[in-house]
């Protein structure tokens, strides 16, 4: 199992958000096919299909925990899973 099966198991299981690596939620997202745009410090995820706009910002290195959730609603909410 790589790194990005792990985090998104690790997001998907509430494992403590507060420490999410903020650089691989990037990836991990860029990898399930959301467009990453990057304004400063705000890093701003779009898909075809998936209404909402992830706006993510990082925190010393890590991703601010009510944004993984908001991650996390747009997984279940949209039923996207990481593909192999």
């Amino acid at each position: 199992m790589d790194k990005h099966h792990k985090l998104f198991e690790h997001i998907m299981m509430r494992k403590g958000d507060a420490n999410v690596p903020f650089l691989d939620l990037c990836e991990l997202l860029v990898r399930m096919g959301f467009d990453m745009r990057i304004k400063g410090d705000h890093h701003m995820f779009t898909m075809v299909g998936v209404e909402e706009i992830l706006n993510l910002q990082p925190k010393h290195g890590k991703a601010k925990p009510y944004q993984v959730k908001q991650v996390r609603n747009i997984f279940h909410m949209y039923g996207l899973e990481i593909g192999e």
